[in-house]
């Protein structure tokens, strides 16, 4: 006999969202989540000692966690993560449209962070703690291709995850356009490129900026640099060694910030 359609329904959206919830691990990750209204929380576990250190988190989140011994969390995620006794097991974060974030921010100028293909979740994670501290609006992303929601990427992020919007698009030069239309500066960060960041800086500095950076090694694809209004590059003092993306993205927002 057939399944009813709403029968079918349920079943795959029961199955998606079981598909779509990760762990947070680490004390510092798990008690920013409970701490968090926005993320939904569907399963705590902690050690006796992570529970007594995350006993105002807890009882603020109203979740019910479950104790088990330490050895026994290791069969919840990668061998080579590090819980520290406590494990989060949530749903991605729902921020909206990349434009309702820009729209609602209440920053003067709400500069952004577009990462094209960047894959390392511990270098998108460092990305939100530098995007959090020099004021960006959101970092942005695509679907395909760039890192979700993880938790290592939440780890690396120390909390900035909860409070940074990350955005991921369909399409990241339709959106560059999108963003052109509505003033911002599009500034790709490449080794190529003709200005130092500090002059491009300078010459937008009554313009909210979208600073653009690739992956380490392809760099930005060749449609990103099509869309941009200009490459920019971070002007070495030696002529040894070169910035990781996490590196060149911090290096990037104070300059565009310090002005």
């Amino acid at each position: 006999m057939k399944k009813p359609k709403w029968v079918v329904e349920k079943e795959r959206l029961r199955k998606s969202e079981k598909k779509e919830s990760f762990f947070l691990f680490g004390l510092h990750a798990v008690e920013d989540a409970l701490f968090n209204p926005r993320r939904k929380k569907l399963r705590l576990i902690v050690t006796k000692n992570a529970r007594a250190r995350l006993a105002k988190a807890i009882e603020l989140s109203g979740i019910t966690p479950e104790v088990l011994e330490p050895r026994d969390l290791n069969n919840f995620i990668d061998k080579n993560s590090i819980h520290q006794g406590a494990l989060l097991e949530v749903r991605p974060l729902e921020w909206g449209s990349l434009m309702d974030v820009v729209m609602q921010s209440k920053l003067k100028l709400p500069n952004l962070v577009i990462l094209d293909r960047v894959t390392d979740p511990h270098n998108v994670g460092a990305i939100l703690r530098s995007a959090e501290v020099f004021g960006a609006s959101a970092v942005v992303g695509t679907r395909h291709h760039s890192a979700p929601e993880t938790g290592a990427l939440a780890k690396a992020a120390s909390g900035a995850l909860e409070r940074q919007p990350y955005i991921r698009v369909k399409n990241l030069s339709d959106s560059i356009l999108e963003l052109k239309k509505i003033g911002f500066v599009a500034l790709g960060l490449d080794a190529t490129g003709s200005s130092d960041i500090s002059d491009a800086a300078k010459l937008y500095s009554d313009r909210p900026i979208a600073l653009i950076l690739g992956a380490e090694g392809p760099g930005l694809r060749s449609r990103t640099k099509e869309v941009a209004d200009a490459l920019i590059k971070i002007e070495p003092l030696s002529s040894f060694g070169s910035l990781n993306v996490s590196n060149a993205a911090a290096v990037g927002l104070y300059s565009i910030t310090a002005v």
